[in-house]
């Protein structure tokens, strides 16, 4: 997300605090219950360059999350119960299902102390090339590739050019094209330059995950809590709008046999990577539904309603996100108000 629009977030969550919006209008914003989706919850490093820190929340802001929503009457349910409350479309007070991406260590160490004092379920969507640290998270190994240079040289379509990355300024600018040039691209193009990037600064793009995420060991301790439920999230993270279905079928079934073998367990949700426009769609869906999965989620913004039964394996969620972390935007996020404002923008574009 750029300045200009994180900037904008902001401004608009403390507009809506301010005119009491969220209030007014939570009995026509929102839903039946909600999926929050994180990734990180851990303490706040202070890095000057940090690109994903949308992608991370504090322990204390997890914290204060559940204890708000509490007071606006959320229950906090498992998936299945969620799902169950939607097929039904009775929810006497609305519900609220935690689900965590990717696997990562820090959601054992720091956010599950907060489930079990909150008694808040949660499901972790695990890509099995993470468990077993043979996967890349591409996206920290360019971040880390950006912070160790002081310049690097890219192709963003007109010929190759040179980007000064010796301040934070000009790190944060050069991330904003080479990461959108690639993400408008195919993933093999994607994932090589970012391989090219990183092994020039002497990045490992494979470290991250032996570093960050949980090996089967831990997810076999973790799944033993009653809070969690565990879910496929492929096996090593593709975007997959971007793939041939075969391919598709591949990562979905091979991450949900890999827990099945691993864990003892039958992962029947899953969560789309990256999980926007770009990377799931119709086609996407389908092949959930065709695999059996009983419920599969993106990263589209909303609340769930009643409408959802019709179209499980393409369930909206809401993002904590990292450069929000106020009671404005907790408030505004759980009330849905500002879902509301983005459906009939649509239906005025209509």
């Amino acid at each position: 997300m750029s300045a200009a629009r994180t900037t904008l977030f902001r401004a608009a969550f403390t507009a809506l605090d301010l005119a009491r919006a969220n209030r007014l209008l939570r009995r026509r914003a929102q839903g039946l219950g909600v999926i929050l989706t994180l990734h990180h919850v851990r303490p706040w490093s202070g890095k000057a360059f940090a690109p994903n820190r949308l992608l991370e929340v504090e322990p204390a802001f997890l914290d204060e999350t559940l204890s708000r929503a509490r007071e606006l009457g959320f229950d906090f349910v498992s998936m299945d119960e969620a799902w169950r409350r939607v097929t039904t479309g009775v929810s006497v007070r609305p519900f609220l299902h935690l689900a965590f991406d990717d696997g990562y260590r820090d959601v054992r160490d720091h956010a599950l102390p907060i489930l079990e004092r909150h008694g808040a379920p949660a499901t972790i969507y695990v890509a099995s090339g993470f468990a077993e640290g043979q996967a890349e998270l591409w996206w920290l190994a360019l971040e880390e590739a950006i912070a160790r240079a002081s310049r690097v040289y890219f192709d963003a379509g007109d010929g190759e050019a040179v980007y000064q990355t010796g301040t934070p300024a000009e790190k944060a600018a050069a991330w904003s094209t080479i990461y959108w040039r690639l993400r408008a691209g195919p993933e093999e193009e994607l994932r090589a330059e970012v391989r090219r990037l990183a092994e020039q600064q002497g990045v490992d793009s494979f470290s991250f995950a032996r570093a960050l995420c949980m090996g089967w060991d831990e997810l076999q301790e973790i799944a033993a809590d009653p809070l969690i439920t565990i879910g496929a999230h492929t096996v090593s993270h593709p975007m997959l709008a971007k793939h041939p279905p075969e391919t598709v079928r591949a990562e979905m079934a091979g991450s949900r046999d890999a827990i099945r073998q691993k864990l003892g367990l039958e992962a029947e949700h899953f969560a789309y990577p990256v999980g926007d426009r770009s990377a799931a769609g119709e086609r996407d869906y389908a092949l959930a539904a065709e695999l059996g999965f009983t419920t599969a989620v993106t990263t589209r913004p909303g609340h769930l309603t009643k409408a959802h039964a019709a179209t499980p394996t393409a369930l909206p969620r809401v993002s904590l996100n990292g450069n929000f972390q106020t009671r404005s935007a907790i408030d505004a996020l759980l009330c849905g108000t500002p879902f509301l404002m983005t459906d009939a923008l649509a239906r005025l574009r209509d």
